[in-house]
């Protein structure tokens, strides 16, 4: 935690899902998320009665395309996402740059759900602006630079979807998701991606940014050199 005089930085993320909530306090390190709360819990908090310097919201959706720069114009976007997800004429499309991929994360927060709003508009930042909530993916490629492993695996599983982000040094091998009504078939696709990219499990550290239940995250230890959360 950076510190000024007796001043320190204070933060919170908020992981957001069509049937819940994850909280953690920033900044953070290697360590297990919060557990998922319902939305009802929200309003009772603590955490959420107070302001922060840096509030970081993510939300699930698999409405999202990474684009490279080069190749990206905001007037092409909808059509860019379009080509990648399955986007409705009344989705709202934004855009986002992400600097260590040269590229631009196209996406739509537009899910039928309004808890996000609720919390943009409730946890706010020290000046009292809120804070824009971008796709959970975006936070699964910003936490690739502070990962010293040679091959990177980033996961989440919510709303029966796996979200996996695979790097290897610098090069960005995989950014996508997937369906999966349970997790033996999110483990599918994690091993299916790996087998792909000729990436062998039992030298790779799996980093999850969603909590597992014990036998998930036993299961994964089988095949994985570590299994950590970030």
């Amino acid at each position: 935690m950076q510190e000024t005089g007796s001043s320190k930085t204070t933060g919170i993320s908020v992981q957001i899902s069509k049937n819940g909530y994850i909280v953690r306090m920033l900044p953070q390190t290697l360590s297990s998320p919060s557990s998922w709360m319902g939305s009802e819990c929200f309003f009772t908090a603590s955490e959420f009665r107070k302001r922060y310097d840096v509030v970081r919201l993510s939300l699930f959706t698999p409405k999202f395309a990474l684009v490279p720069e080069q190749f990206f114009s905001e007037e092409n976007a909808r059509r860019l996402l379009s080509e990648t997800a399955e986007i409705r004429d009344t989705d709202v499309v934004s855009h986002v740059l992400v600097p260590s991929q040269n590229a631009v994360l196209v996406y739509s927060c537009s899910m039928d759900e309004t808890f996000s709003k609720v919390v943009s508009d409730t946890v706010l930042r020290t000046d009292g602006t809120p804070a824009k909530v971008y796709p959970e993916i975006f936070y699964m490629l910003d936490a690739l630079h502070g990962l010293e492993d040679y091959n990177k695996v980033v996961a989440s599983y919510a709303d029966g979807r796996i979200y996996i982000v695979v790097a290897q040094g610098r090069s960005l091998c995989l950014c996508n998701s997937f369906e999966a009504a349970d997790f033996v078939t999110a483990e599918y696709f994690i091993f299916h991606v790996l087998k792909r990219l000729q990436l062998n499990p039992e030298v790779t550290v799996i980093y999850f940014r969603t909590p597992l239940a014990e036998d998930e995250e036993m299961s994964l230890y089988k095949y994985f050199k570590a299994v950590d959360y970030i």
